[in-house]
């Protein structure tokens, strides 16, 4: 618990000082391979929005866009390097910004076995959020639809994050406790997804006419 309050006061006295900002700038490191967890990010923000010194929307926003800048970035990253450039990488480096093969090819079979809702599912799921972006760039998805899977994501889980400081940032067991119980409910919301994605797609399957793709 002392090492929470110590991270939570760090981020208090760095957003009162860089405001949206600051939380733009480390929301767009951590959607990049770059170690930096969300949820000791966007919750003191979020707290100093229920201080008035912040706008929640405000929070919500600057890390919704910093989110998606970081996720541009590693998107343009794998489609000028390519898989083989990014393999070699986690094999030499991974072990610095805690990515391993292994996790890479977990999440690089997630995204080729759901297609491109993976891309807006994943930025809601821990271990995923932060990479989900690097098999759409091997895959060149069209980045239009790219942004805007991207961005309703980041602005779902910015959204709990920010709530979570805002009503319970003075106190680190509440914060601590809503904290996990939002990411359950959000795991639980994208696996409801996954599975009415894989329904629908496997009930057009069956109106195709044979023959037709």
């Amino acid at each position: 618990m002392e090492w929470i309050r110590e991270v939570l006061q760090y981020f208090l006295l760095f957003f009162q000082k860089s405001g949206y900002v600051g939380v733009f700038f480390l929301m767009a490191l951590e959607s990049t391979i770059v170690p930096i967890p969300s949820e000791v990010v966007v919750p003191p923000a979020g707290y100093l929005a229920s201080k008035g010194e912040l706008s929640l929307l405000g929070v919500i926003l600057a890390g919704t866009f910093g989110s998606l800048a970081g996720a541009l970035l590693n998107y343009y990253m794998a489609l000028k390097f390519g898989r083989p450039a990014f393999l070699r990488f986690i094999r030499k480096y991974g072990q610095y910004v805690l990515l391993t093969e292994a996790s890479f090819l977990k999440m690089e079979g997630f995204w080729h076995n759901h297609g491109h809702i993976s891309t807006f599912v994943g930025r809601l799921l821990p271990g995923l959020r932060h990479v989900i972006s690097i098999p759409a760039g091997f895959a060149r998805m069209a980045l239009t639809l790219f942004c805007i899977y991207t961005t309703v994501g980041a602005f779902i889980w910015c959204t709990v994050l920010a709530l979570c400081g805002y009503y319970f940032g003075k106190n680190e067991a509440l914060l601590k406790e809503y904290l996990a119980k939002g990411s359950y409910g959000v795991i639980i919301f994208s696996g409801l997804l996954i599975v009415g994605y894989v329904l629908l797609k496997y009930k057009l399957l069956k109106r195709t006419p044979k023959g037709k793709v």
